[in-house]
């Protein structure tokens, strides 16, 4: 059982946790994932709440961070909900072209997104619709996903229903790279039932990440889980283990 120290700021609605002896396990440096980050995955998946967290914790380590809403697709649960939170915290929100009014539900991207993928020194962020249909609005940014200067991360979340298996998960993966025209460089086991998620659930996911890993040779980066599941959670798991908060739903949710 890990112990943490736990600290809250109201002001900037932030939670951070100290862990006392676990090593580099817990220890998260986002840094070293390449300057564009593109977080892409089934619906459902957990993908803008994970997007949304990591943004926070990058905010964290370095400056110059750039979250852009890319999500054309589906109107709810959309990063662009959370952009005075994520503003107050450092982080350059990027959404539609009509802005962050996520009562006008056109599927519009902002030109500028090209700013922050041009300028070597921002940190981006890109949060992308779920499936093939949703990462079409990426390929037009295709020409900066070069080798070596992006990570494609797939969120993962064992149940949904067509990624509760092998073949469905390479699928989706492997029809979001078509459409894309990039590769997708690591992968999120982000498997949760909401407040529910526990231990077992995060464990069935990874059983089936270990397999999609295998299957595509694409390494687990994260296991993403609440701070209360992660503590309980074996050292040993491939991957690193990545605390989250649930910003995309109140509490009532």
């Amino acid at each position: 059982m890990l112990k943490a120290v736990y600290a809250y700021s109201e002001k900037k609605k932030t939670h951070n946790y100290t862990y006392k002896g676990i090593g580099e396990k817990m220890s998260l440096d986002l840094t070293k994932d390449a300057r564009i980050r593109v977080f892409i995955g089934h619906y459902g998946s957990g993908k803008t709440e994970f997007a949304v967290n990591y943004a926070m914790e990058l905010s964290k380590q370095t400056t110059g961070v750039a979250l852009c809403d890319l999500d054309i697709v589906n109107p709810y649960f959309r990063s662009r909900e959370k952009a005075s939170m994520l503003e107050e915290n450092g982080i350059h929100v990027i959404s539609g072209a009509r802005g962050h009014d996520i009562n006008l539900d056109l599927p519009m991207v902002s030109p500028n997104i090209l700013a922050p993928l041009q300028d070597e020194s921002k940190q981006v962020i890109l949060d992308v619709g779920g499936d093939s249909v949703g990462a079409r609005v990426l390929a037009r940014f295709a020409a900066y996903l070069k080798p070596g200067k992006y990570d494609m991360f797939f969120v993962l979340n064992a149940n949904r229903e067509q990624t509760q298996e092998v073949l469905g998960v390479i699928s989706h993966i492997r029809n979001i790279e078509d459409t894309v025209g990039a590769k997708v460089t690591g992968l999120i086991n982000n498997t949760h039932l909401l407040r529910d998620t526990d231990t077992e659930e995060v464990l069935k996911g990874q059983k089936l990440a270990m397999e999609v890993s295998e299957a595509t040779n694409i390494p687990i980066k994260y296991i993403s889980a609440l701070e209360k599941v992660t503590r309980q959670l074996p050292m040993d798991l491939e991957g690193q283990l990545f605390p989250i908060m649930m910003y995309m739903r109140e509490d009532w949710m």
